[in-house]
């Protein structure tokens, strides 16, 4: 179906869309077609003694985590919402909380089949089209639509996590906690807060988590490899955009970093610490009717102490408020032209959207160049062609790979035509 599709007179410049949890215009197409890959959500088989999982690229991490997590196990990397498909996750090379030790997702897909706008059907793995297959993790589904996977899922003995609690006074004391811990942890993370200033800038909690096992759970936890089930919360209109401000986010702040016990340790089930946001529908609606836009860089290690201030002293002196600030430490990058992470340093902030919004995301865009590092595509909405290329020196070699396995032009997007990874241009222009 997917390749009748991609060869049908009169279609042009399809691109593949999953569940839409990227905040960029990845799976947008203007003036093009999208193709809605959710029905495409069948698991095909599975391996109990391994954990290899294939499934169709429409599966959700949400329901490898309801047929699977109760079975013994878990994804062995996952992003900050369950609600991505596979083939999106594969896409966009997520992370988790453990890049420091697993890297991204590739650590754990075996292979994909991949229908390029070629016509042909490719199996791709480390050894057939080992090119095709980096090229297309972190490739935004440019290099053509992945229609099945195979990945290998992590086992567990219980839905939870013991979480270790930090804080940092400072962004100096936060960056030398992770590097001083960080390798007794499976899993890290940390809320900052980006409106503290002085000699409190860059003040943080970290969480720090390993796999519970089920021997030291709580007598009252009867189902150990259950969920906890929630009252179903939802935002159910969009918030005045004045809700969210430098006052109201520096109080709920305060109140996040004083309320955390430095030294604390707790016991906390596997959606809590990884999904946090998934418990509450329509979130993004407390930031109103214009939303936000998430910012995601990357810096190197030599670099990220005196980037981070930077960018902390740049948000702040603009007066905006960031709701939700995260630092990650990242591991050793994998081969994938696109992928995201280096080692160093990432920072996520959502950003709510004024009338200045773009250009003061440009404004960042020009810090992490001059501090070597890069944004994140699943995340972008204001990257142009030459900062691309400039964050990514292998832009041209993806460019040069996705023309040539559709040399029609016959996958394209919003984004791809925005950064400058459009490859269907040139075919059109020689046609």
């Amino acid at each position: 179906m997917i390749a009748q599709l991609l060869g049908a007179p009169g279609v042009a410049m399809c691109t593949p869309r999953g569940l839409g949890r990227s905040y960029s215009d990845a799976a947008l197409n203007d003036g093009g077609c999208v193709i809605d890959m959710t029905r495409l959500d069948r698991m095909l088989d599975f391996d109990p003694a391994s954990g290899v999982l294939e499934c169709e690229a429409g599966t959700s991490l949400s329901d490898i985590v309801h047929h699977f997590l109760p079975r013994g196990w878990f994804l062995a990397v996952t992003p900050g919402t369950r609600f991505v498909t596979v083939g999106g996750a594969i896409a966009s090379d997520v992370h988790g909380k453990n890049h420091h030790r697993d890297g991204t997702v590739v650590s754990s897909v075996l292979s994909f089949t991949l229908q390029t706008g070629g016509g042909d059907l490719l199996r791709c793995s480390r050894e057939e089209h080992s090119d095709v297959f980096w090229a297309t993790l972190g490739g935004m589904g440019l290099t053509g639509v992945v229609l099945t996977a195979r990945l290998r899922l992590r086992p567990v003995t219980s839905a939870y996590v013991s979480v270790d609690y930090a804080k940092a006074a400072h962004i100096d004391d936060a960056l030398g906690r992770f590097a001083l811990d960080d390798a007794r942890y499976e899993y890290s993370v940390a809320w900052i807060d980006c409106l503290a200033r002085g000699v409190a800038m860059g003040r943080a909690v970290l969480m720090r988590a390993n796999h519970t096992p089920v021997n030291d759970l709580p007598a009252s936890v009867r189902n150990p490899l259950a969920l906890p089930r929630r009252l179903a919360l939802g935002v159910p209109f969009d918030l005045p955009g004045i809700a969210l401000n430098r006052y109201s986010v520096g109080a709920f702040n305060a109140v996040y970093y004083h309320t955390h016990r430095h030294g604390s340790q707790r016991i906390v089930d596997l959606g809590r610490y990884f999904y946090p946001l998934d418990a509450i529908s329509n979130w993004n609606r407390m930031y109103g009717r214009r939303g936000f836009t998430q910012y995601q860089v990357a810096f190197p290690q030599r670099t990220a102490r005196d980037a981070l201030v930077a960018v902390l002293e740049r948000l702040t002196a603009s007066r905006r408020a960031s709701f939700l600030a995260v630092l990650k430490q990242f591991g050793a990058a994998n081969q994938a032209p696109l992928s995201f992470p280096i080692p160093g340093f990432t920072l996520a902030l959502d950003i709510p959207v004024n009338d200045g919004t773009a250009e003061f995301v440009g404004q960042l865009n020009a810090l992490a160049l001059q501090y070597g590092g890069r944004v994140y595509l699943a995340k972008d909405a204001v990257l142009d062609a030459p900062t691309l290329s400039a964050m990514y020196p292998r832009a041209a070699e993806f460019v040069a790979l996705a023309r040539k396995l559709d040399p029609e032009g016959r996958i394209s997007s919003s984004l791809a035509r925005r950064v400058g990874l459009d490859s269907s241009a040139t075919a059109r222009a020689a046609s």
